[in-house]
């Protein structure tokens, strides 16, 4: 099964959203969803930390900031 890391922070109103579609394309392609707080790992925080959320698959950024549905659901079909 596909493994998704989703990079995140508590209190993020836009890692918020980015969860829920993520959550959504989930329904459609099932794939393991790994939650990161980049808040708990020095290195992770510095390499994301203006960039949250971020959703990586394969070691390859999917998308990150705003995510949306579409650009996921194309990304996970390929």
């Amino acid at each position: 099964m596909q493994k998704v890391m989703y990079y995140s922070k508590p209190d993020c109103e836009l890692c918020e959203e980015g969860l829920v579609t993520l959550k959504l394309v989930q329904e459609d392609i099932p794939f393991h969803l790994e939650i990161i707080n980049i808040e708990e790992n020095d290195e992770i925080h510095e390499k994301y930390m203006l960039m949250i959320p971020v959703a990586e698959y394969a070691g390859e950024i999917l998308q990150y900031g705003r995510l949306d549905y579409v650009t996921l659901v194309e990304a996970l079909s390929e």
